[in-house]
């Protein structure tokens, strides 16, 4: 496979995510081509074309001979719920999609594959058994709503070229400026993480490098198409979650919250209580099947780990 063969174009690229694939693509001798509104902060391996994640430009001729787009343009969803932010979400997500869909049924040479950001908070709120691909149950409210839409965006434009994957990823842990763990660390080294509202509620987490080795997986496995939960495939109650995470850092103590608190903590950090109340318990049925196998299957190692990284390199800089 030649160079030009072996692009990867990362839409909304500049952020923690987009940033991490760019270092384990080009690593693995892909030219990745970062496409975002802003430039990438720290070393990154890619090169920058700027886009405003709506209009066609100079972006979408890097689609043009690529071998993969990988899509994660989206606001934050770590916001209150207001009609000003509920709308920005909307219109992040589904605007870039279909940008990129038009993008790609106007390559004269489209890419083979498209791999696009959703999310396992895509299912219920589940505390009985595992969500899987086949069988879960598409859940209700706003954060639900907006995963369906996204992922019908992904399917809008006829691309008889172009298999098309919805990543309905969990929660991604990585060292890095812009992870999430420059949150939670913060909060479970001050004792802060104790059981949320009695701890029940499961948590569908995948190491860093996990989720860049299943975006490769998926690349490379042309049977795979439509949604796939990128996950690790050992989801944990929030308690057995955050007791790991504390034994990580060595700290013994973490102050458990009641539901109200949270939801007054929430409103307080301009972000919403769903984010840490909803049980989350999505499983990676289609990429185990298919044959994935995981570094970091089980949570303890993986927080291991990475607590072991930012004590040696802390986050700047990644």
């Amino acid at each position: 496979m030649n160079l030009r063969a072996q692009r990867l174009v990362i839409t909304g690229g500049s952020g923690f995510l987009g940033r991490a694939l760019a270092r384990y693509f080009s690593g693995r001798g892909w030219e990745v081509v970062l496409v975002s509104r802003s430039r990438p902060t720290g070393q990154v391996p890619a090169r920058w074309v700027g886009w405003d994640g709506l209009r066609q430009g100079e972006w979408s001729r890097e689609l043009d001979g690529a071998a993969a787009v990988i899509n994660l343009a989206g606001r934050t969803v770590n916001c209150r719920y207001d009609a000003q932010n509920m709308l920005d979400i909307y219109t992040s997500r589904l605007d870039s999609t279909r940008a990129v869909g038009r993008a790609i049924a106007a390559a004269a040479q489209p890419p083979a594959v498209w791999l696009s950001s959703s999310t396992a908070t895509i299912y219920r709120d589940a505390r009985d058994h595992p969500q899987t691909e086949a069988a879960g149950e598409i859940g209700t409210g706003f954060s639900v709503d907006v995963a369906r839409r996204w992922e019908a965006a992904l399917w809008e434009e006829p691309l008889p070229q172009t298999r098309r994957v919805a990543l309905r990823t969990a929660m991604v842990f990585g060292v890095g400026d812009g992870g999430v763990m420059q949150t939670t660390d913060r909060v479970v080294r001050l004792g802060g993480a104790g059981s949320m509202a009695g701890g029940g509620q499961y948590l569908t987490w995948i190491h860093e490098l996990d989720f860049c080795r299943a975006c490769e997986f998926l690349i490379a496995h042309a049977e795979l198409e439509g949604a796939v939960n990128v996950g690790a495939p050992a989801p944990l109650p929030n308690r057995d979650f955050l007791r790991a995470y504390r034994a990580a850092w060595g700290v013994r103590v973490g102050v458990p919250s009641t539901a109200t608190l949270i939801r007054l903590g929430a409103r307080v950090m301009n972000s919403e209580a769903e984010l840490l109340l909803k049980s989350r318990w999505a499983i990676p049925e289609r990429l185990t099947r298919a044959g994935f196998t995981f570094e970091y299957p089980q949570w303890a190692e993986a927080i291991r780990e990475l607590v072991a990284e930012v004590r040696r390199h802390g986050h700047a800089g990644l």
